[in-house]
Protein backbone atom coordinates (compact mmCIF):
# COMPACT_ATOMS: atom_id res chain seq x y z
CA UNK A 1 0.00 0.00 0.00
CA UNK A 2 1.53 3.11 -1.26
CA UNK A 3 0.31 7.22 -0.14
CA UNK A 4 -3.10 6.52 -0.46
CA UNK A 5 -5.55 9.88 -1.07
CA UNK A 6 -9.24 9.49 -1.21
CA UNK A 7 -11.08 12.72 -2.39
CA UNK A 8 -14.73 13.05 -1.39
CA UNK A 9 -17.22 13.80 -4.05
CA UNK A 10 -18.31 17.20 -2.54
CA UNK A 11 -15.07 18.45 -2.73
CA UNK A 12 -13.95 18.30 1.01
CA UNK A 13 -9.95 18.01 1.64
CA UNK A 14 -8.89 14.76 0.69
CA UNK A 15 -8.00 12.45 2.98
CA UNK A 16 -5.11 10.31 4.07
CA UNK A 17 -4.73 6.34 4.49
CA UNK A 18 -5.07 6.55 7.99
CA UNK A 19 -8.55 8.88 7.80
CA UNK A 20 -9.70 6.66 5.22
CA UNK A 21 -9.28 3.28 7.19
CA UNK A 22 -11.24 5.45 10.28
CA UNK A 23 -13.72 6.36 7.90
CA UNK A 24 -14.35 2.67 6.77
CA UNK A 25 -13.88 1.60 10.11
CA UNK A 26 -17.08 3.96 11.38
CA UNK A 27 -19.48 3.10 8.44
CA UNK A 28 -18.99 -0.85 8.71
CA UNK A 29 -19.66 -0.07 12.74
CA UNK A 30 -16.42 -1.47 14.05
CA UNK A 31 -15.74 -0.88 17.70
CA UNK A 32 -19.16 -0.15 18.29
CA UNK A 33 -18.50 2.80 16.52
CA UNK A 34 -15.61 4.06 18.85
CA UNK A 35 -12.62 5.79 18.09
CA UNK A 36 -9.92 5.79 20.63
CA UNK A 37 -6.19 6.58 20.15
CA UNK A 38 -3.20 7.00 22.48
CA UNK A 39 0.25 8.27 22.22
CA UNK A 40 2.20 5.67 24.05
CA UNK A 41 5.96 7.92 24.86
CA UNK A 42 8.37 6.12 26.64
CA UNK A 43 9.49 8.18 29.62
CA UNK A 44 13.17 7.31 28.92
CA UNK A 45 14.06 11.04 27.47
CA UNK A 46 12.25 14.30 25.80
CA UNK A 47 10.69 14.25 22.93
CA UNK A 48 11.78 15.31 19.59
CA UNK A 49 10.20 16.66 16.28
CA UNK A 50 9.95 13.54 15.06
CA UNK A 51 7.20 12.87 17.89
CA UNK A 52 5.52 15.99 16.93
CA UNK A 53 4.14 13.91 13.79
CA UNK A 54 3.00 10.88 15.73
CA UNK A 55 1.19 13.55 18.71
CA UNK A 56 -0.43 15.48 15.70
CA UNK A 57 -1.92 12.25 14.31
CA UNK A 58 -2.72 10.09 17.26
CA UNK A 59 -4.67 13.60 19.17
CA UNK A 60 -5.68 14.91 15.52
CA UNK A 61 -7.87 11.55 14.42
CA UNK A 62 -9.56 11.83 18.07
CA UNK A 63 -10.75 15.21 17.42
CA UNK A 64 -11.69 14.83 14.21
CA UNK A 65 -13.57 12.18 14.72
CA UNK A 66 -15.31 12.65 18.28
CA UNK A 67 -13.03 10.04 19.66
CA UNK A 68 -10.58 9.47 22.44
CA UNK A 69 -7.17 9.90 23.01
CA UNK A 70 -5.42 9.44 26.03
CA UNK A 71 -1.31 9.58 27.02
CA UNK A 72 0.05 6.31 27.92
CA UNK A 73 3.44 5.91 29.35
CA UNK A 74 5.00 2.96 28.28
CA UNK A 75 6.96 2.62 31.08
CA UNK A 76 8.61 -1.25 31.42
CA UNK A 77 12.10 -0.36 31.60
CA UNK A 78 12.35 1.11 34.85
CA UNK A 79 16.66 1.39 34.52
CA UNK A 80 15.99 4.08 31.32
CA UNK A 81 13.13 6.04 32.91
CA UNK A 82 12.54 9.23 35.35
CA UNK A 83 9.48 11.59 36.51
CA UNK A 84 11.53 14.48 34.53
CA UNK A 85 11.05 13.07 31.45
CA UNK A 86 7.42 12.45 32.43
CA UNK A 87 7.30 15.96 33.17
CA UNK A 88 8.55 17.01 30.31
CA UNK A 89 6.15 14.97 27.78
CA UNK A 90 2.90 16.61 28.91
CA UNK A 91 4.48 20.31 28.77
CA UNK A 92 5.32 19.49 25.08
CA UNK A 93 1.91 18.13 24.44
CA UNK A 94 0.08 20.82 26.23
CA UNK A 95 2.64 23.33 24.31
CA UNK A 96 1.52 21.67 21.12
CA UNK A 97 -2.51 22.39 21.73
CA UNK A 98 -3.54 19.30 22.78
CA UNK A 99 -4.88 17.54 26.05
CA UNK A 100 -5.43 13.72 26.65
CA UNK A 101 -8.73 12.60 27.87
CA UNK A 102 -7.19 10.13 30.72
CA UNK A 103 -3.18 9.52 31.83
CA UNK A 104 -2.42 5.57 31.93
CA UNK A 105 0.74 3.69 32.49
CA UNK A 106 2.17 0.55 31.43
CA UNK A 107 2.57 -0.18 34.57
CA UNK A 108 -0.95 -0.03 35.75
CA UNK A 109 -0.93 -3.19 33.54
CA UNK A 110 1.55 -5.20 35.69
CA UNK A 111 -0.84 -6.99 37.38
CA UNK A 112 -3.05 -7.90 34.45
CA UNK A 113 -0.14 -8.31 32.49
CA UNK A 114 1.23 -11.16 35.11
CA UNK A 115 -1.75 -12.64 35.33
CA UNK A 116 -2.09 -13.18 31.72
CA UNK A 117 1.78 -14.75 31.70
CA UNK A 118 0.55 -17.39 34.12
CA UNK A 119 -2.57 -17.97 31.86
CA UNK A 120 -0.27 -18.62 28.88
CA UNK A 121 2.25 -21.10 31.18
CA UNK A 122 -0.35 -23.40 32.46
CA UNK A 123 -1.61 -23.07 28.95
CA UNK A 124 1.76 -24.61 27.77
CA UNK A 125 2.31 -21.37 25.66
CA UNK A 126 5.15 -19.97 27.30
CA UNK A 127 8.44 -21.12 29.27
CA UNK A 128 11.48 -20.13 31.90
CA UNK A 129 14.98 -20.51 29.76
CA UNK A 130 17.39 -20.49 31.80
CA UNK A 131 20.50 -20.05 29.19
CA UNK A 132 22.47 -16.95 28.56
CA UNK A 133 21.14 -13.77 25.78
CA UNK A 134 24.05 -14.89 23.24
CA UNK A 135 22.33 -18.36 23.50
CA UNK A 136 19.29 -17.22 22.65
CA UNK A 137 20.00 -15.50 20.16
CA UNK A 138 22.40 -17.97 18.76
CA UNK A 139 19.77 -20.41 18.35
CA UNK A 140 17.23 -18.22 16.60
CA UNK A 141 18.50 -19.06 13.29
CA UNK A 142 18.40 -16.17 10.00
CA UNK A 143 14.88 -15.02 7.97
CA UNK A 144 16.22 -17.91 5.89
CA UNK A 145 17.03 -20.78 7.88
CA UNK A 146 14.64 -21.91 10.90
CA UNK A 147 15.81 -21.27 14.30
CA UNK A 148 16.84 -24.25 17.38
CA UNK A 149 14.45 -25.33 20.19
CA UNK A 150 15.77 -24.39 23.49
CA UNK A 151 16.86 -27.45 25.58
CA UNK A 152 14.25 -26.10 28.65
CA UNK A 153 11.33 -25.52 25.59
CA UNK A 154 9.93 -28.74 27.44
CA UNK A 155 9.65 -28.17 30.76
CA UNK A 156 7.01 -29.15 32.77
CA UNK A 157 4.44 -26.44 33.59
CA UNK A 158 4.70 -26.77 37.56
CA UNK A 159 8.10 -25.92 36.98
CA UNK A 160 7.73 -22.93 35.08
CA UNK A 161 5.09 -21.88 37.33
CA UNK A 162 7.62 -22.04 40.12
CA UNK A 163 10.75 -20.71 38.49
CA UNK A 164 8.13 -17.52 37.50
CA UNK A 165 7.04 -16.85 40.54
CA UNK A 166 10.98 -17.57 41.74
CA UNK A 167 11.88 -14.65 38.91
CA UNK A 168 9.11 -11.89 41.35
CA UNK A 169 10.65 -13.00 44.39
CA UNK A 170 14.54 -11.28 44.13
CA UNK A 171 16.28 -14.82 44.77
CA UNK A 172 17.33 -14.48 41.34
CA UNK A 173 20.16 -12.37 39.65
CA UNK A 174 19.31 -10.13 36.62
CA UNK A 175 19.76 -12.75 33.11
CA UNK A 176 19.98 -15.67 35.28
CA UNK A 177 16.19 -16.57 33.12
CA UNK A 178 13.81 -15.26 31.23
CA UNK A 179 10.07 -16.19 30.34
CA UNK A 180 9.45 -16.74 26.70
CA UNK A 181 6.42 -17.28 24.37
CA UNK A 182 6.45 -20.87 22.81
CA UNK A 183 5.27 -20.06 19.14
CA UNK A 184 7.36 -21.32 16.43
CA UNK A 185 11.19 -21.54 15.81
CA UNK A 186 11.02 -22.11 12.33
CA UNK A 187 8.66 -19.22 11.37
CA UNK A 188 9.82 -16.98 8.64
CA UNK A 189 9.15 -13.96 10.85
CA UNK A 190 11.85 -13.67 13.26
CA UNK A 191 9.79 -12.35 15.86
CA UNK A 192 7.72 -15.63 16.41
CA UNK A 193 10.54 -17.90 17.25
CA UNK A 194 9.47 -18.01 21.35
CA UNK A 195 10.24 -14.28 22.32
CA UNK A 196 11.04 -13.25 25.42
CA UNK A 197 8.17 -11.60 27.13
CA UNK A 198 9.62 -11.59 30.88
CA UNK A 199 13.02 -10.87 32.50
CA UNK A 200 14.69 -9.85 35.49
CA UNK A 201 15.29 -6.12 36.16
CA UNK A 202 16.19 -5.22 40.03
CA UNK A 203 16.53 -1.67 39.19
CA UNK A 204 13.20 0.31 41.31
CA UNK A 205 10.47 1.68 39.27
CA UNK A 206 9.74 5.12 39.61
CA UNK A 207 5.95 4.33 40.28
CA UNK A 208 5.97 0.28 41.85
CA UNK A 209 9.37 0.91 43.86
CA UNK A 210 10.09 -2.37 44.67
CA UNK A 211 7.08 -4.31 44.22
CA UNK A 212 7.96 -6.09 41.15
CA UNK A 213 11.07 -7.88 40.00
CA UNK A 214 10.44 -9.55 36.65
CA UNK A 215 9.06 -7.42 34.26
CA UNK A 216 7.39 -7.56 30.73
CA UNK A 217 8.97 -7.12 27.63
CA UNK A 218 7.46 -3.88 25.65
CA UNK A 219 6.59 -6.03 22.49
CA UNK A 220 4.48 -8.09 25.44
CA UNK A 221 3.15 -5.32 26.56
CA UNK A 222 2.18 -2.59 24.24
CA UNK A 223 -0.45 -4.36 22.69
CA UNK A 224 -2.20 -5.76 25.49
CA UNK A 225 -2.56 -2.24 27.42
CA UNK A 226 -4.30 -0.72 24.01
CA UNK A 227 -6.62 -3.60 24.54
CA UNK A 228 -6.92 -3.22 28.18
CA UNK A 229 -7.56 0.54 27.61
CA UNK A 230 -9.83 -0.09 24.60
CA UNK A 231 -7.65 1.70 21.96
CA UNK A 232 -9.37 0.51 18.51
CA UNK A 233 -6.85 2.08 16.52
CA UNK A 234 -3.34 2.09 17.29
CA UNK A 235 -1.34 4.04 15.20
CA UNK A 236 2.78 3.21 14.92
CA UNK A 237 5.52 3.93 12.56
CA UNK A 238 7.03 1.64 9.84
CA UNK A 239 9.28 -0.38 11.76
CA UNK A 240 6.44 -1.66 13.71
CA UNK A 241 5.19 -3.36 10.63
CA UNK A 242 6.88 -6.73 11.24
CA UNK A 243 5.96 -6.61 15.22
CA UNK A 244 1.90 -6.33 13.96
CA UNK A 245 1.36 -9.96 13.72
CA UNK A 246 3.09 -11.25 17.33
CA UNK A 247 1.06 -7.96 18.55
CA UNK A 248 -2.11 -9.71 16.87
CA UNK A 249 -1.18 -13.07 18.57
CA UNK A 250 -0.78 -11.74 21.97
CA UNK A 251 -4.42 -10.21 21.80
CA UNK A 252 -6.12 -13.25 20.06
CA UNK A 253 -4.39 -15.32 22.78
CA UNK A 254 -5.72 -12.59 25.74
CA UNK A 255 -9.25 -12.94 24.06
CA UNK A 256 -9.32 -16.17 24.22
CA UNK A 257 -10.16 -17.21 20.58
CA UNK A 258 -13.72 -15.09 20.82
CA UNK A 259 -14.76 -12.06 18.80
CA UNK A 260 -11.90 -11.55 17.07
CA UNK A 261 -12.64 -9.26 13.90
CA UNK A 262 -13.87 -7.03 16.01
CA UNK A 263 -13.38 -5.18 19.34
CA UNK A 264 -10.09 -4.61 19.71
CA UNK A 265 -6.99 -2.55 18.14
CA UNK A 266 -6.40 -2.46 15.06
CA UNK A 267 -2.47 -1.47 14.41
CA UNK A 268 -1.50 0.95 11.17
CA UNK A 269 1.68 2.19 10.64
CA UNK A 270 3.03 5.18 8.99
CA UNK A 271 6.14 6.57 8.00
CA UNK A 272 8.42 8.43 10.94
CA UNK A 273 9.90 11.68 10.50
CA UNK A 274 13.49 12.32 9.07
CA UNK A 275 15.34 15.60 8.76
CA UNK A 276 18.30 15.97 6.65
CA UNK A 277 21.76 16.79 8.64
CA UNK A 278 19.64 16.01 11.94
CA UNK A 279 20.03 13.33 14.79
CA UNK A 280 16.56 11.67 15.30
CA UNK A 281 16.97 9.58 18.13
CA UNK A 282 16.45 9.85 22.05
CA UNK A 283 19.50 7.40 22.92
CA UNK A 284 21.99 9.58 20.68
CA UNK A 285 20.49 12.95 22.03
CA UNK A 286 20.87 11.81 25.59
CA UNK A 287 24.80 11.16 24.35
CA UNK A 288 24.76 14.51 23.38
CA UNK A 289 23.55 15.91 26.73
CA UNK A 290 25.06 13.67 29.45
CA UNK A 291 28.78 14.42 27.79
CA UNK A 292 27.68 17.93 28.20
CA UNK A 293 27.87 18.64 23.65
CA UNK A 294 24.95 20.70 24.54
CA UNK A 295 23.52 22.32 27.59
CA UNK A 296 20.64 20.88 28.57
CA UNK A 297 17.76 19.05 26.24
CA UNK A 298 16.04 22.19 25.76
CA UNK A 299 18.99 23.47 24.00
CA UNK A 300 18.08 25.59 20.94
CA UNK A 301 20.79 23.41 18.89
CA UNK A 302 18.43 20.08 19.75
CA UNK A 303 15.69 19.14 17.49
CA UNK A 304 13.58 18.72 20.53
CA UNK A 305 10.03 19.88 21.04
CA UNK A 306 11.49 21.96 23.75
CA UNK A 307 14.30 23.33 21.88
CA UNK A 308 12.44 24.26 19.43
CA UNK A 309 10.22 26.30 21.33
CA UNK A 310 13.21 28.17 22.99
CA UNK A 311 14.30 28.45 19.45
CA UNK A 312 11.46 30.67 18.93
CA UNK A 313 9.10 28.25 16.39
CA UNK A 314 5.15 28.40 17.32
CA UNK A 315 3.09 25.25 17.58
CA UNK A 316 1.25 26.28 14.45
CA UNK A 317 4.96 26.27 12.69
CA UNK A 318 4.92 22.70 13.71
CA UNK A 319 1.86 21.79 12.45
CA UNK A 320 2.27 23.84 9.24
CA UNK A 321 5.32 21.52 8.53
CA UNK A 322 3.55 18.19 9.58
CA UNK A 323 0.19 19.11 7.21
CA UNK A 324 3.37 19.57 5.02
CA UNK A 325 4.89 16.15 4.81
CA UNK A 326 1.96 14.56 5.25
CA UNK A 327 1.10 10.70 6.42
CA UNK A 328 2.15 7.75 3.67
CA UNK A 329 3.52 4.05 4.29
CA UNK A 330 7.14 4.60 2.78
CA UNK A 331 10.10 6.19 4.57
CA UNK A 332 11.53 9.24 3.22
CA UNK A 333 13.92 11.84 3.94
CA UNK A 334 12.41 15.89 4.77
CA UNK A 335 14.65 18.80 4.07
CA UNK A 336 15.47 21.12 6.90
CA UNK A 337 14.41 24.16 4.91
CA UNK A 338 10.71 22.69 4.03
CA UNK A 339 10.63 23.28 8.16
CA UNK A 340 12.07 26.61 7.95
CA UNK A 341 9.89 27.56 5.08
CA UNK A 342 7.03 26.36 7.55
CA UNK A 343 8.02 29.13 10.22
CA UNK A 344 8.39 31.57 7.94
CA UNK A 345 4.68 31.18 6.28
CA UNK A 346 3.75 30.71 10.11
CA UNK A 347 5.57 34.49 11.03
CA UNK A 348 4.27 36.27 7.93
CA UNK A 349 0.96 36.11 9.33
CA UNK A 350 1.83 36.91 13.03
CA UNK A 351 4.74 38.67 13.39
CA UNK A 352 4.88 42.50 13.76
CA UNK A 353 6.35 44.55 11.28
CA UNK A 354 8.36 47.94 12.39
CA UNK A 355 10.14 50.61 10.07
CA UNK A 356 12.86 52.76 11.35
CA UNK A 357 15.07 55.18 9.66
CA UNK A 358 18.56 54.95 11.43
CA UNK A 359 20.68 57.30 10.10
CA UNK A 360 17.79 60.43 9.36
CA UNK A 361 18.35 63.71 7.38
CA UNK A 362 17.33 67.16 8.70
CA UNK A 363 16.32 68.82 5.63
CA UNK A 364 15.52 72.40 5.64
CA UNK A 365 13.55 74.07 2.24
CA UNK A 366 14.18 78.21 2.45
CA UNK A 367 12.61 78.62 -1.09
CA UNK A 368 9.38 77.41 -0.62
CA UNK A 369 6.55 79.91 -0.24
CA UNK A 370 5.52 81.13 3.18
CA UNK A 371 2.82 79.70 4.46
CA UNK A 372 2.02 77.24 2.08
CA UNK A 373 1.95 73.51 2.60
CA UNK A 374 1.71 70.59 0.31
CA UNK A 375 1.15 67.02 1.23
CA UNK A 376 3.70 64.43 -1.48
CA UNK A 377 2.19 60.78 -2.05
CA UNK A 378 3.34 57.97 -1.56
CA UNK A 379 4.07 57.77 -5.80
CA UNK A 380 6.18 60.88 -5.66
CA UNK A 381 8.39 59.63 -3.23
CA UNK A 382 8.64 56.85 -4.81
CA UNK A 383 9.56 58.85 -7.79
CA UNK A 384 12.11 60.68 -6.09
CA UNK A 385 13.50 56.90 -4.55
CA UNK A 386 13.88 55.86 -8.14
CA UNK A 387 16.10 59.31 -9.25
CA UNK A 388 17.83 58.62 -6.36
CA UNK A 389 18.88 55.13 -7.40
CA UNK A 390 19.51 56.19 -11.25
CA UNK A 391 21.69 59.43 -10.24
CA UNK A 392 23.90 57.10 -7.63
CA UNK A 393 23.88 54.02 -9.93
CA UNK A 394 22.71 51.87 -7.61
CA UNK A 395 19.76 50.23 -5.85
CA UNK A 396 19.84 52.10 -3.03
CA UNK A 397 16.57 52.82 -1.23
CA UNK A 398 15.91 57.02 -0.06
CA UNK A 399 16.57 55.85 3.61
CA UNK A 400 19.66 53.98 3.20
CA UNK A 401 21.51 56.40 1.66
CA UNK A 402 21.45 59.89 3.37
CA UNK A 403 24.20 61.67 1.69
CA UNK A 404 22.95 60.86 -2.02
CA UNK A 405 19.69 62.19 -0.76
CA UNK A 406 20.89 65.39 0.25
CA UNK A 407 22.98 65.93 -3.11
CA UNK A 408 19.31 64.99 -5.12
CA UNK A 409 17.53 67.80 -2.79
CA UNK A 410 20.20 70.38 -3.41
CA UNK A 411 19.57 70.01 -6.93
CA UNK A 412 15.71 71.25 -6.82
CA UNK A 413 16.05 73.08 -3.20
CA UNK A 414 18.33 75.99 -1.69
CA UNK A 415 18.93 73.53 1.61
Amino acid sequence: MSDIKTNEEEGKKSLNFIEAMVEKDLAEGKNKGRVQTRFPPEPNGYLHIGHAKAICLDFGIAQKYGGVCNLRFDDTNPVKEDLEYVDAIKEDIEWLGYHWNNIYYASDYFQQLWDFAIQLIKEGKAYIDEQTSEQIASQKGTPTQPGTNSPYRDRPIEENLELFHKMNSGELEEGSMVLRAKIDMANPNMHFRDPIIYRIVKTPHHRTGDKWKAYPMYDFAHGQSDFFEGVTHSLCTLEFVVHRPLYDLFIDWLKEGKDLNDNRPRQTEFNKLNLSYTLMSKRNLLILVKEGLVHDWDDPRMPTICGFRRRGYSPEAIHKFIDKIGYTTYDALNEFALLESAVREDLNTRATRVSAVLNPVKLIITNYRKGKWKRWRRSTIRKICRQVAIRSNSAASCGSNGKTLWKMLRRNFSV
